[in-house]
């Protein structure tokens, strides 16, 4: 891979993806509404462009390929459908970051318990679709309609010292001023992935002799006893985590059952994950601080 464009290079893991490729000395192009600042020196171009809309990304892709797109962005079938329509005859492949939430809520799910090769394509508006089926109708698109190989690289909850969403940051905070954290199981486990990991795998797949869904997680999963626990830990206080609570105060970790993702596809592909415990109780020091 020599040349690379990215949607959605400009914040949280999608900044780790391009230093990843840039560490790799690919010419990385980052597609952008440039309504912030870029976060990279002169060695990344930029196109302007609203990934949202078919006109201005037809527009801006015009006369230029690259080897691999990248693109963060992509949330139901509308975008998935501006992908295949502007990027036909752009790309020897497209690396689409996609999510564990395709998934219903199960143990150790695999890429086989969701199927994009077959799942119906609706023509329901994006704003009428859940999240959930924004990305699985994403995934229907892609794989039932590109002309250009695929990869749906789905992911779970990435936490990060960038994590613009701040939910990581949500329980600490709460913990330290003794504000409530509903979880209806406090029992049910959860894995997540850092997002220097996310970014480093994204662009090592890419490189690889693969196409299809393929899972992406760190080894081991957490409970939600355990998280807090680890937070206590960390802000010396013990948390307020009651059994009944108002729905304002529900945790955005809070399941009911456990729910994660089994890596082991990508771990027979040659991926070496970290390991949860190896490195979220330095991220709760970080940002506890």
């Amino acid at each position: 891979m020599k040349t690379a464009l990215v949607f959605g290079g400009t914040r949280f893991f999608g900044v780790n993806l391009v230093k990843a490729l840039l560490s790799k000395g690919v010419t990385v192009t980052v597609a952008t509404r440039q309504n912030s600042e870029v976060p990279f020196d002169k060695n990344v171009d930029t196109l302007k462009v609203d990934r949202l809309d078919f006109e201005s990304v037809n527009e801006a892709v015009r006369g230029r390929t690259w080897d691999m797109v990248f693109d963060q962005i992509c949330y139901n079938a509308r975008d998935a459908k501006i992908a295949v329509q502007a990027l036909h005859g752009k790309t020897r492949k497209y690396i689409f970051t996609s999510t564990m939430s395709v998934y219903d809520f199960a143990e150790n799910v695999s890429e086989a318990d969701f199927n994009p090769y077959t799942y119906p394509i609706s023509d329901t508006p994006p704003d009428q679709v859940t999240y959930q089926e924004g990305k699985r109708q994403a995934e229907a698109v892609l794989f039932q309609m590109a002309d250009f190989p695929v990869i749906a690289v789905r992911i779970p909850i990435v936490l990060g010292e960038q994590d613009y969403t701040e939910r990581l940051l949500l329980h600490i905070n709460r913990t330290k001023d003794g504000s409530v954290i509903g979880f209806p199981n406090l029992l049910a486990k959860m894995g997540f992935i850092h997002q220097e990991e996310a970014g480093h795998f994204l662009a090592w797949i890419s490189e690889q002799d693969f196409s299809g869904p393929i899972n992406a997680c760190s080894n081991e999963i957490i409970s939600m006893a355990e998280l807090m626990a680890l937070i206590e830990c960390e802000v010396g206080r013990k948390p307020s985590l009651p059994s009944t609570f108002d729905p304002s105060e529900h945790s955005p970790y809070g399941v009911e059952n456990t729910w994660n993702m089994s890596n082991v596809k990508a771990r027979e592909l040659g991926y070496r994950f970290s390991t949860l415990n190896d490195w979220l109780p330095g991220l709760i020091k970080h940002l506890a601080n």
